[in-house]
């Protein structure tokens, strides 16, 4: 009786109202892949890009962003009831049925298509193939099925840079794709960290998330060596010159502290070290990016 509850529930939502529907676009998560695509617009041309391409281009990859993220909270939503951190959801609470949240999806993913095809038919179909990576293969497929998920599937959310990049230009270059390598890097630690402050509620959604299936002293020890393979993917901008020392230098020195916060996750047994970790991660990616940004802008 509990579960048909639950479920009518979820089918027959009462009040939903416009910050229901903005929390389903995970909005924090979409500002941050903006940015990335932002710096990925402006590292695309000496100088800065068109403004209408700049606009365009994000909103474009804004919606198709959005989009995938409403798709994620209807696929994923009986997971969501099982855990503390996403029961209050609106689709897992019942606040927005799962029909109206397709509908909303549909009509961002359609919109973001159609403004990126004005741009150019490339960075349209990237935008797509970036939506069905997150909301198909990594949602519905990955994620239930292998403790390997975000790795496989952290492609999808490290396209903006190049999303961006051929927003611009309207061709894939290596520099974009080694903007999209540092956060397909950064992403592991990242995600595991949070993993193994909330183990217990993957271990009760039955989700295979690293310390989940393997222990959490195996991922601490992943963390540690993805932050260290990340000190070395982030060199890469410099060496191929795309970027300057500010960069080198504010990089190198985030990356060093990430690697940081990973060897007091691996060695030290106090409580909180995992979420201390997630949460400086977060900052980590925006400032890398910030520094990207203020490196180009100083030298053109």
């Amino acid at each position: 009786m509990a579960q048909y509850q639950r479920t009518a529930n979820v089918s027959t939502p009462a009040g939903a109202n416009w910050r229901d529907y903005y929390e389903l676009t995970k909005p924090r998560v979409v500002a941050m892949l903006l940015l990335t695509a932002l710096v990925g617009m402006c590292l695309a041309t000496p100088g800065w890009p068109p403004w209408s391409a700049v606009l365009v281009g994000l909103f474009g990859i804004g919606a198709q962003a959005s989009a995938a993220a409403v798709f994620n909270h209807v696929i994923d939503w009986k997971i969501d009831t099982k855990m503390q951190r996403t029961r209050h959801r609106p689709v897992a609470e019942g606040r927005v049925s799962q029909g109206a949240a397709l509908v909303f999806a549909v009509a961002l993913m359609v919109s973001g298509f159609i403004t990126c095809w004005w741009l150019n038919p490339l960075t349209a179909w990237l935008t797509f193939a970036s939506l069905v990576g997150y909301a198909l293969v990594y949602t519905q497929w990955l994620k239930p099925a292998t403790p390997q998920n975000i790795v496989i599937g952290g492609l999808a959310g490290a396209m903006p840079p190049l999303l961006g990049w051929t927003a611009v230009t309207g061709e894939v270059h290596a520099h974009a794709l080694l903007l999209v390598m540092i956060i397909f890097t950064w992403t592991p630690p990242h995600f595991w960290a949070l993993a193994i402050h909330r183990r217990h509620d993957y271990a009760k959604a039955d989700v295979p998330m690293l310390p989940v299936t393997h222990g959490v002293r195996f991922t601490q020890t992943m963390v540690l060596l993805y932050t260290l393979l990340l000190v070395v993917v982030g060199i890469f901008p410099w060496l191929t010159g795309m970027s300057g020392w500010l960069y080198l230098v504010g990089a190198t020195a985030l990356n060093l502290v990430f690697v940081g916060y990973a060897w007091r996750l691996k060695t030290q047994s106090q409580k909180g070290i995992a979420w201390q970790t997630f949460k400086f991660s977060i900052w980590h990616i925006f400032a890398t990016f910030v520094v990207l940004l203020a490196d180009h802008a100083l030298r053109y």
